[in-house]
């Protein structure tokens, strides 16, 4: 049998979990001519982020937030997420922004959403009656597994428009090469990963933003056989 490595995070003197819940390890799945992706989960709703700063944690980790391609990836995206609770940012944003004195009357505002790494993928998956425009410019995806079902049912992995500046978590999205291949992630605990078949741990805590002030993470790795 090969070795199992668990890795610890800890700040100072302060467990992890004290302060959010981050599956911060970048998954790569089906080979190196697909992308990557970064689940910014955090625990503590207080430490959630909004739109812009979700972006820019993503570009300062050399990915940029989530764009989705088509069905396949959505439901890549859904399986990842499904040991999480609470609503995603995803990088797709209405081009006039908040300011609705600026739209183009002449386009419906379903059409005014664009991807902020450039993609040009027509795939949508709003929720019923989404998007609702006016004030509401960036987009979530969906995840409130214990919330009561609205009208087009429970409120799971649907995209709703939302103002830039609510707070949630995010998903950042690498293109292939650019980080390191990870075969599996699995959350184990709240302090706790464990990875199968790993080459290299990339952990780029500074990047993960609003963490307590704390400026320093240590990765705290034990092998067992």
């Amino acid at each position: 049998r090969g070795s199992l490595l668990y890795y610890f995070l800890s700040a100072g003197d302060r467990q992890m979990d004290d302060l959010l819940l981050v599956t911060g390890q970048t998954v790569c799945q089906g080979g190196a001519e697909h992308p990557c992706y970064k689940m910014a989960y955090f625990r503590d709703m207080t430490s959630r982020v909004a739109f812009w700063e979700a972006r820019k944690a993503c570009e300062m980790d050399g990915g940029s937030l989530l764009s989705i391609e088509n069905a396949a990836e959505q439901r890549h995206i859904e399986h990842l997420l499904q040991v999480t609770d609470g609503d995603f940012w995803i990088g797709l944003t209405r081009t006039d922004g908040e300011n609705t004195q600026e739209q183009d009357h002449f386009a419906s505002c379903p059409d005014l959403y664009r991807w902020t790494d450039g993609s040009v993928s027509q795939f949508r998956k709003w929720y019923f009656d989404e998007p609702s425009c006016g004030g509401e410019a960036c987009v979530v995806m969906y995840h409130q597994p214990t919330a009561l079902h609205g009208l087009g049912g429970a409120y799971m992995y649907q995209w709703n428009d939302d103002r830039c500046n609510m707070k949630h978590n995010f998903i950042c999205k690498y293109e292939p090469g650019t980080t390191t291949h990870i075969t599996q992630v699995r959350l184990h605990s709240i302090t706790q990963v464990r990875l199968h078949r790993i080459t290299q741990v990339r952990l780029h805590s500074i990047t993960l933003v609003r963490l307590h002030s704390i400026t320093q993470v240590r990765l705290h790795r034990i092998t067992q056989v």
